[in-house]
């Protein structure tokens, strides 16, 4: 998916939210409903005992596994008699105010305390306990001369929303069963509960179809490409097709159990009529487009036109609305996928559907004819419709990208809107359920600084931003809104330590935004808590952005001078230094200090810039040159020269 320009928002710091946890060093993602922290701390001892209401259950095994590796102590299930060093207790009457998903956590002088209505609220507060365990808690092996204490503090937590999800795309590049599963165990540590699962577009089909064995087959195939995305060479004729993979029936009971025991559902994506070429490949007729035969999966090159406003497709990569022969494809397709699914959704796609091959069409002239539709807007929501009829005899509900409402959204669809929040709105107003996903806010395949460092991609989202996203517009009714996600889109993740880049932390933002009440949102206690978190993920070995401490450039024309700019410096975290050269050499602490906008020396090309916090580097150094900022100020329309 595809937008060329980001509007930057910047949240504000409610500052006195969370004036006692950080007193107290407590550094929880995301943050609780409330948090009374106490004097003093529990140290474990040597032997832990877990008493638990439930029987062996995933809240448990985390809970054995982080201890058992990092502390070396003994843990054990109590038995009867034994004094407990963790209670997991479901309460014998019902906590309306927790539901389903919340608990309450008390840590004191006896012993640690986790209450909750049901199973999932164990397991998240069991997620929130191993936060307050000192980082080391995440090592994989025993670390020695650590303080095991957990800070005294009482904890009432439960989500705002309901929908807490992350998208992820393997049909782009694909990822195995067990990246997934750690992608998986990742999200849930920051009680995400629905992985989205982009299963299907051109570049792959990734789930198994029994009754249509050629979907992997053929379209789980394509040609390796490294490089940038949609501007690799065609794959000659005989070039193998070997790269790819896709996850069979089995794989897939695997991996809803899997979640499940997590408390993850999982949302299928079938994504149609459009980014269907991998469909197409495996099975021509389903095209009405002549030379559909000669098609193949797409490999990384150009198929598409972008351009402002809209796109055209070079082939025809969708299925055909006006050919009776794909929906009784999609009913096989749908079938099995319904079966192996628990989850009470089917992602549709309906997402950038190029229509140019429809126009030309003489068999969708004819449906159009014949179904009264004026456009072909009202040509894909009869598709829509029919697709819904099929999947909701499957006992499933239809949710799609927010093109779904173009010419009519079929009756009982959802709608997840990416497009900005428009389509949420729109949705909301016609009494639709919602989920709200805009890319302005949400879309992890975004770069995350300035393009003059981050791997390239159309659009930037800084992490300031993601923590601004509000899933509740103005004037909307809450009701419908069922909740958020973030998604991100593969075609420049190659692996999973990119994906890991790519990830965090703004899915911790996202988090954040989804579960904790929107009134005790704080940006600066946010950093200092994503810092703590970022310290956990270096001891798990987990790759992340530290884009946040990277200067942001504001380019801008000097009014005293036609051709002269004045350069504004600026950083997310509040507090950091910026040293700045023109001379082409690499600046540090020695050098001039940003106090005031810049102008630009006489004959300089280049503005190197670099963030400091405490008399210590930080940030990257950007070397930034003056003729990118002219071409951002509007002065001059000169791209940035190639690296040497």
């Amino acid at each position: 998916m595809r937008k060329t320009f980001l509007t930057i928002f910047t949240a504000c710091g409610l500052l006195a939210a969370f004036a006692q946890p950080t007193a107290n060093g407590i550094s929880i993602i995301p943050a609780p409903v409330s948090l009374t922290p106490g004097q003093g701390s529990f140290t474990l001892p040597k032997t832990i005992a877990i008493e638990s209401g439930v029987q062996q259950s995933q809240a448990i095994t985390d809970l054995q596994t982080h201890l058992t590796a990092a502390t070396g102590y003994k843990v054990v299930l109590a038995k009867s008699g034994m004094p407990a060093t963790i209670h997991l207790t479901l309460n014998k009457s019902v906590n309306t105010t927790l539901g389903d998903e919340g608990y309450d956590l008390s840590v004191a002088a006896t012993g640690i305390t986790i209450k909750a209505n049901k199973p999932a609220g164990l397991f998240y507060g069991v997620q929130t306990l191993l936060q307050l365990l000192p980082k080391e808690i995440e090592s994989r092996t025993v670390v020695k001369g650590v303080a095991w204490q957990v800070p005294f503090v009482t904890i009432r937590d439960y989500p705002r929303f309901g929908w807490r999800g992350l998208m992820l795309d393997v049909s782009r590049h694909f990822f195995t069963k067990q990246e997934v599963k750690d992608f998986i165990d990742e999200m849930v540590k920051y009680k995400y509960n629905l992985l989205h699962w982009h299963l299907t577009d051109d570049q792959g089909w990734r789930i198994e179809i029994k009754a249509l064995p050629k979907l992997t087959e053929v379209g789980a195939w394509n040609a390796k490409r490294e490089g940038r995305f949609g501007t690799f060479s065609a794959p000659a004729a005989d070039e193998p097709r070997n790269y790819g993979g896709f996850y069979t029936q089995d794989d897939i009971k695997e991996m809803v159990q899997y979640a499940a025991a997590r408390f993850v559902d999982i949302l299928p994506e079938v994504d149609i009529p459009g980014h269907s070429l991998a469909a197409i490949a495996a099975y021509p007729e389903l095209s009405c487009t002549e030379g559909a035969d000669k098609y193949r999966v797409n490999s990384g090159d150009k198929f598409m036109n972008w351009y402002p406003g809209g796109f055209s497709a070079i082939i025809d990569n969708t299925l055909c609305p006006a050919n009776e022969k794909v929906y009784p494809f999609l009913d096989k397709v749908f079938t099995e996928v319904a079966a192996l699914f628990p989850f009470g959704y089917i992602h549709v796609g309906g997402d950038e559907c190029a229509k140019n091959f429809w126009e030309k069409s003489d068999a969708i002239r004819q449906l159009m004819q014949k179904e009264n539709l004026k456009n072909m807007q009202e040509v894909q929501s009869y598709f829509e419709k029919r697709v819904e009829k099929i999947v909701e005899s499957k006992g499933k509900k239809v949710i799609g990208w927010d093109e779904i409402l173009e010419g009519g959204l079929a009756p009982n669809a959802a709608v997840m809107s990416w497009r900005g929040i428009k389509g949420g709105i729109e949705a909301a107003k016609q009494g639709h359920q919602v989920v709200m996903s805009p890319t302005t806010f949400v879309y992890l395949d975004y770069m995350q600084g300035d393009a003059i460092i981050e791997p390239p991609v159309y659009a930037t989202l800084r992490l300031n931003t993601a923590y601004s996203f509000e899933p509740v517009p103005d004037g909307v009714d809450p009701s419908l809104i069922k909740g958020g996600q973030a998604n991100l889109w593969t075609e420049q993740v190659y692996n999973t330590r990119h994906l890991q880049y790519m990830i965090w932390p703004r899915s911790l933002a996202v988090a954040e935004c989804l579960w904790s009440p929107k009134e005790k949102k704080s940006w600066t206690d946010f950093v200092r808590r994503t810092e703590a978190t970022f310290q956990r993920m270096d001891i798990q070995q987990i790759k992340y952005a530290r884009s946040l401490y990277d200067v942001a450039f504001t380019a801008k024309k000097d009014p005293s001078a036609s051709d002269s700019l004045s350069i504004g410096l600026s950083t997310e975290v509040p507090g950091l230094d910026i040293y700045y050269s023109f001379d082409n050499s690499n600046p540090d602490s020695f050098y001039p200090k940003y106090a005031h906008p810049l102008t630009v020396p006489k004959d300089a090309d280049m503005l190197k810039v670099i963030t400091y916090r405490d008399g210590r580097p930080i940030g990257r150094q950007l070397d930034m040159p003056i003729n990118e900022l002219k071409r951002r100020a509007g002065l001059k329309d000169k791209p940035v020269p190639p690296a040497e």
